[in-house]
């Protein structure tokens, strides 16, 4: 990451976050009357293929005994009313503000994968994470949608992780190379901008 991408995050996020905490607060008190305990959701990501970091969200699935892996059809009874709310929205990743703030995360970059994935593909992540992770990106903005529909039908976790590893992790690990080659602060203010346009169409 450059001095440059490293000041615009700090800034962008001392900026939003007074604006942020009222909402998340407000958040964080409808979650504890719906659905109670624990609010937010910690989950182990990697910020290069040796470091690890937790990725904070707001919670938005009942506790399962066992859970692995990228969320596909498998898990959508798990989802609460609120959280179904606060996916569509993306208000459920507002925590990631302070990931950003840590250093481990950027507005802009590939998705944190999770370790599993990184154990899988080591070349492919390899070269992803060179670039720091990131709340959005190209491949989440050009990807996520279509992954959501290539995911929805998978009715078991090991159905999910083979359709996830197959049809997803290549398609966007080339669109996050090629941000990879081409990014800068105009392309992530650019990226920000369509990402925020496309949750208002969701919501």
């Amino acid at each position: 990451m450059t001095p440059g991408k490293r000041f615009f995050d700090i800034a962008l996020a001392l900026l939003l976050l007074p604006l942020f905490l009222p909402l998340m607060g407000t958040i964080a008190i409808a979650l504890l009357a719906a659905q109670g305990r624990p609010v937010l959701y910690a989950s182990e990501r990697m910020r290069d293929p040796s470091r690890a970091f937790n990725l904070w969200k707001f919670r938005t699935m009942r506790p399962a005994p066992v859970d692995s892996g990228v969320s596909g059809g498998d898990k959508n009874a798990r989802i609460t009313p609120t959280g179904k709310l606060l996916r569509r929205s993306r208000l459920d990743e507002l925590p990631q503000i302070f990931n950003i703030l840590a250093g481990d995360m950027s507005f802009v970059g590939p998705r944190p994968p999770l370790r599993q994935y990184v154990d899988a593909f080591p070349e492919t992540y390899s070269a992803v994470l060179k670039s720091r992770p990131g709340v959005t990106g190209l491949a989440s903005l050009l990807y996520h949608r279509h992954e959501e529909r290539v995911l929805a039908p998978c009715a078991s976790a090991e159905e999910t992780n083979r359709v996830y590893s197959r049809r997803c992790i290549p398609v966007k690990a080339r669109l996050d190379l090629i941000y990879q080659r081409n990014q800068g602060i105009c392309f992530d203010i650019a990226i920000l901008a369509r990402t925020l346009a496309s949750v208002a169409n969701r919501s």
